[in-house]
């Protein structure tokens, strides 16, 4: 496998806690954040020094895979510090108090491993038995809950390997899930390394924050630092462990380096508290 060097500087989520490395001084120019939006993200509380928030789509990428819009932002309240424990939610969850599916749709512009991968992804989470379900629907299903869509390629060629947000006040899952289309011709990544990407980018949808969001250096390496409550909520989970660490291998670290990270035991203790 070529040597995720990005990715190591990335998840991630956020894309499976990813961080989204930029390629060069031009491109990190180009896509800085007006100064207000910044002075926004830091009084909700976000670290925006660390890993400096970029323009993204129709709005900001922070902590690497975390898509906002100038409307998410409008919203938001600073929240208050939590201590340091393993798992963490957002204030907002999906609405699930009676089974309820999730549908995916993948395009066609996605490769058989990417489908593969996506298929892998929801068997995770539905071997859990959780009142949260999901399924892959095709082109004709109405309205599917979550859609995947493939990064631009400038995205791709400065390190993003994924995005999605945080679920609605409304109880409804965040929507679009974007997804690098490199991840297995440039990065390597087997079905099983990207259905880890999905499924990080899937928690998110779903109300996780990164398991060690007050110290990424736990999976990122480097200095540590805190990525901060941001506005929407960082709860801690009853059950899971105080501490966060590299070798649990938890499926919403902010770093990856493009394995296999299945559900480990506190994932697993999370999934089953907050669904």
């Amino acid at each position: 496998m070529k040597k995720l060097a990005t990715l190591v500087c990335l998840l991630a989520i956020g894309s499976a806690a990813f961080l989204s490395c930029q390629s060069s001084d031009d491109a990190t120019t180009n896509r800085q954040v007006p100064n207000s939006v910044a002075a926004k993200l830091q009084d909700l509380g976000f670290n925006i020094y660390k890993q400096a928030p970029i323009r993204f789509e129709e709005g900001y990428l922070v902590e690497g895979d975390i898509y906002l819009t100038n409307e998410d932002i409008a919203v938001m309240k600073r929240g208050v510090h939590i201590p340091q424990q393993e798992q963490y939610s957002t204030n907002n969850l999906v609405k699930a108090t009676t089974p309820r599916n999730i549908s995916v749709y993948v395009p066609s512009t996605f490769s058989a491993a990417y489908i593969a991968a996506v298929d892998e992804a929801i068997s995770r989470y539905n071997a859990e038995h959780l009142n949260l379900t999901f399924s892959r629907v095709d082109a004709s299903f109405p309205r599917p809950t979550i859609v995947l869509r493939r990064l631009s390629s400038g995205d791709e060629n400065i390190g993003i390997l994924g995005s999605a947000g945080f679920p609605t006040s409304y109880g409804s899952p965040y929507g679009t899930i974007k997804l690098s289309g490199i991840l297995q011709s440039v990065y390597g990544l087997d079905v099983n390394g990207i259905a880890t990407i999905i499924a990080h980018e899937m928690g998110h949808c779903i109300g996780f924050r990164h398991t060690d969001y007050f110290d990424r250096s736990i999976s990122c390496g480097g200095d540590a630092y805190d990525e901060g409550d941001g506005g929407v909520g960082a709860n801690h989970i009853p059950g899971t462990p105080e501490g966060a660490n590299l070798s649990d291998l938890s499926w919403m670290l902010s770093c990856t380096d493009g394995g296999d990270r299945p559900f480990n035991t506190d994932d697993k203790t999370a999934l089953n508290y907050l669904y």
